[in-house]
């Protein structure tokens, strides 16, 4: 296959690239933001009808939760308008395209897991410009949700707490926020299986086990080698300042559409946080 992936220098974007290449006998295109300007219809539609993938990978996307709410125009354009212009160019050559999605489509009020057949009811901007690409997309195609991204590149929360591990003052952290860490490599494997499975339609793709951020930060500190006692658990409404976009407090995806295709789940997400966690000691 010739694949085209966006967002290629994203933490996503850098674990899928390999990925591809390792796999199979594939041409890869790796489109990062200064290759393949996401907020540039004629930039978007000229690259795909030039490069006439048989595959894009749609991982570009504006994740700054907290930023988008101060910029609902730009999180639109760049997350929901942008994949209109990749889906359409995606039809004009005949590839399909599996796009990258998140738990912020939901609204976090629901006791239980998410599957992919809730009602999705986003209340950031975030989570309306994500959506609002998922409504672009066609039943051939393909809609990953994740949640709680951490791994080797780019910002996450594992690089924040091992900064903060760093002195010897209490760390705070939010223990009523619940959700299933997504280590990036494990994702971009599981996002590969699925691409070249041609595997239509929804899938929620985590790391197995749910935690709070609380639990996350100690698992980190423990794992480094950090005394997980300095981390004292804190409400979301005590944060200070607090946080633009709202967080959904119950992040939690099941991933029943891979369980009941009889794909193999990705592993217990303290697996992969703690090789993580090494790997990054270790630099």
């Amino acid at each position: 296959m010739r694949v085209l992936i966006t967002g290629a220098s994203g933490q996503l974007g850098r674990e899928l690239v390999p990925v591809f290449e390792r796999e199979g006998t594939h041409d890869v295109i790796a489109a990062d933001r200064h290759r393949l300007d996401l907020g540039n219809r004629d930039e978007i539609l000229g690259a795909i009808t030039s490069l006439r993938p048989d595959l894009i990978v749609h991982a570009g996307a504006w994740t700054e939760v907290d930023l988008c709410e101060g910029d609902a125009d730009r999180a639109l354009r760049i997350n929901a308008l942008a994949t209109r212009h990749v889906a359409h160019a995606a039809r004009v050559v005949g590839a399909r395209t599996v796009y990258v999605s998140t738990d912020y489509v939901f609204d976090g009020e629901q006791e239980r897991p998410y599957n992919e057949w809730d009602e999705p009811n986003p209340r950031t901007v975030y989570g309306r410009s994500k959506l609002g690409g998922e409504m672009e997309l066609n039943a051939s195609d393909t809609i990953i949700r994740t949640s709680w991204i951490f791994g080797r590149h780019g910002a996450n929360m594992v690089k924040t707490v091992l900064r903060l591990a760093g002195g010897n003052r209490e760390l705070s952290f939010v223990n009523d926020q619940h959700g299933k860490p997504t280590c990036a490599e494990d994702l971009a494997q599981k996002i590969y299986e699925i691409s070249v499975a041609r595997l239509p339609g929804t899938f929620h793709v985590t790391n197995a086990g749910p935690t709070t951020w609380f639990e996350f930060a100690r698992f980190v500190l423990s794992a480094s080698g950090h005394d997980p006692e300095r981390v004292r658990p804190i409400t979301t409404d005590q944060l200070d300042p607090p946080r633009p976009a709202a967080r959904p407090m119950n992040s939690i995806l099941d991933n029943t559409a891979l369980r009941l295709q009889g794909v193999e789940e990705l592993p217990d997400h303290r697996q992969a946080l703690e090789r993580v966690v090494k790997e990054l000691c270790a630099q």
